[in-house]
């Protein structure tokens, strides 16, 4: 699975891991969070995070 990054703030979810705070267990697709899931680190909506297509260009 791809990781994701927010285009607002940097943040990345990675499905491994998922967002335990916000009630998303690992192995969550990210193309399957709710609609009602946002980015924790600035709140941005799922549409403002772009896929990782590389592990170089992360963080």
């Amino acid at each position: 699975m791809k990781k994701w990054r927010c285009i607002v703030c940097g943040y990345v979810y990675d499905p491994r891991v998922g967002d335990p705070e916000a009630g998303i267990a690992p192995v969550r697709d990210f193309k399957k969070l709710p609609d009602s899931w946002g980015c924790p680190e600035c709140g941005a909506a799922p549409d403002m995070f772009e896929p990782i297509e590389h592990p170089y260009q992360e963080g």
